[in-house]
């Protein structure tokens, strides 16, 4: 049996009608076309040539991220690219903005025939039909050190010719698709004249091979030049079975100077938030990594694990301790893409689960700094816990729950040191950083409206999940408060502490590594409410997103 039958015997097949071209046309008008522009002109010969080799590789990085997805994923894209009726043109569409079959913004709801019913949680991680208890329980049986190869980033599980299961690292399991990934990093790094860029590409293409990232990823954070691309294995998101396995991912971006030597100065104060995070002083971490460089940039192209579904507005990575603990992680903005979001989908939301006077206090800066506070975030808080007299970190403890919890903690915590900083600024000293009544009233109002943003990506999705913990909770706390026509609002005299607690508690699960309380935080709270789910119709006809039209990217390929 093939394995690609092997899946469809192991899975229940999709048996409900599925949507018509109409339907789907409306389910993908839920993400609004947009150009993702940037001026390439001032790249150097050198650099422009590189840049082209890397949108190849960026769109190699495509084939790699739908195979991770789902075992029929190539076949399913190559039947629809020969389906030219209006509703293979619409399915083909609506597959290429999830990556696959199921529609990401609606609890992985299948649109297409012949597929399996439910989104497989294991991906091709894992072999088909694999439940988190029997993986568990093999990698009990592992030696030590083949138990981390096996929970690692950069391996999969496989069944032998016996059925036994075993580890496969990527640079095998992957390796026709990482060949012209490879190839076209080395042409890149051939291309360029900038010597920190040609360092980490030619070190990236080594690690395809080998599967060491650390090298490369070093280099990356010491990457300065005006590309800044951002190729390989990264967040584990895709991982719905253990949250361990990283999933391949692209951003060719151009650096926007101005902006990042501006919202630098973020970062000088990481370790004076971590010093106040309201958590007992021996959870914090006395040392949090110097390295916390800040990238703002604008998007020419994002592929694979970076261009599913809800567009990445930021990130914050590498998410290997390794490194972490090294070097820190670098948060890079995208800027072009923020602003996208926020005229396309933030500004008319606002319009619809805000009061009328508190519709002013929307504020784009304010949108950017709280992305930034988020990322910044991401790196404060324990990161290195002991559990029971082990070693080990808040990922390996939380498992499949670690993505929602950490991505509620690094909204809650970025609320909490965007306050710290306002309110310390007189000492502080931070260039651009706007403080007093009206700067709060637009940071808590714009993060209130943005909550509803977040939780359109659906509770399936980790970034989602985790925002619905938040609303709930700061609700629960009187926080934000539901008006009589159905809006919602800022309490000003409690959201301060409401954040606080908020952040605590978040913090606290992770450094003590607690699954069990992360798990009945996330079953109370991580679900929509009546009142919520009254605003979220509201907002019906608003796009959810944006769909990208890399503009830039295609006049580059095209040699203009």
């Amino acid at each position: 049996m093939t394995p690609l039958l092997a899946l469809l015997a192991a899975l229940p097949l999709h048996a409900e009608p599925t949507p018509d071209a109409a339907q789907l046309e409306r389910m993908a008008g839920r993400f609004a076309p947009t150009e993702v522009r940037a001026d390439v002109s001032k790249l150097s010969a050198g650099d422009r040539k590189a840049l082209r080799a890397l949108l190849k590789a960026s769109r190699a990085v495509d084939d790699l991220f739908l195979a991770q997805v789902w075992e029929g994923n190539a076949a399913k894209l190559k039947a629809l690219d020969k389906d030219s009726s209006p509703l293979g043109r619409a399915r083909r569409h609506y597959f290429w903005i999830n990556k696959g079959p199921w529609s990401r913004v609606d609890q992985d709801a299948p649109f297409l025939p012949d597929v399996p019913a439910k989104k497989p949680p294991e991906a091709t991680f894992y072999p088909a039909g694999s439940t988190k208890d029997a993986i568990e329980a093999w990698i009990k049986t592992l030696t030590p050190a083949q138990q981390e190869h096996a929970k690692g980033f950069f391996s999969v599980v496989r069944r032998d010719e016996d059925g036994k299961l075993q580890i496969v690292p990527y640079s095998r399991e992957y390796a026709l698709l990482l060949k012209p990934l490879a190839k076209y990093l080395r042409k890149a790094a051939e291309a360029t004249d900038n010597d920190s860029l040609k360092r980490f590409l030619d070190m990236r293409a080594d690690a395809l091979a080998s599967d060491d990232y650390v090298p490369s990823d070093l280099a990356w954070m010491d990457l300065d030049a005006p590309i800044e691309p951002t190729i390989g294995p990264y967040e584990t998101y895709e991982d719905g079975l253990l949250g361990y396995k990283a999933a391949f991912e692209a951003f060719v971006a151009l650096r926007d100077d101005a902006e990042t030597a501006r919202l630098s100065a973020f970062s000088a104060h990481l370790q004076d938030i971590e010093d106040h995070l309201p958590i007992p002083p021996e959870r914090r971490n006395p040392k949090v990594a110097a390295a916390a460089p800040i990238r703002v940039v604008n998007e020419i192209y994002a592929g694979g694990d970076g261009n599913r579904g809800v567009q990445m507005a930021a990130f914050n990575l590498p998410n290997d301790e390794r490194v972490i603990t090294k070097k820190g992680s670098k948060r890079v903005m995208i800027k072009n893409v923020q602003q996208a979001k926020f005229d396309s989908v933030l500004t008319p939301i606002a319009a619809q689960v805000l009061p009328q006077p508190a519709r002013a206090d929307l504020d784009f800066p304010a949108f950017f700094a709280h992305i930034l506070a988020h990322e910044l975030c991401h790196g404060l808080g324990p990161h290195q816990i002991t559990v029971e007299g082990r070693a080990t970190t808040p990922r390996a403890e939380l498992k499949d729950l670690y993505t929602a919890i950490e991505e509620a903690k690094a909204d809650a915590v970025g609320l909490f040191a965007i306050q710290y900083l306002m309110d310390n600024n007189d000492k502080l000293q931070i260039p651009g950083l706007a403080t007093g009544p009206a700067a709060e009233r637009k940071l808590y109002a714009t993060y209130l409206a943005s909550s509803f943003r977040t939780l359109r990506f659906g509770l399936n999705e980790a970034h989602g999940r985790g925002m619905a913990l938040q609303l709930n909770y700061l609700l629960d706390r009187g926080a934000f408060t539901v008006g009589p026509d159905g809006t919602f609002a800022v309490d000003y005299a409690v959201v301060k502490d409401g954040v606080r607690e908020l952040a605590h508690d978040l913090l606290m699960i992770e450094a003590e590594g607690s699954r069990a309380r992360a798990e009945s935080m996330l079953s109370r709270l991580g679900v929509v409410r009546p009142p919520v789910q009254a605003a979220l119709d509201r907002l019906k006809a608003i796009p959810i997103d944006i769909e990208p039209l890399f503009t830039t990217a295609d006049a580059v390929l095209a040699g203009k």
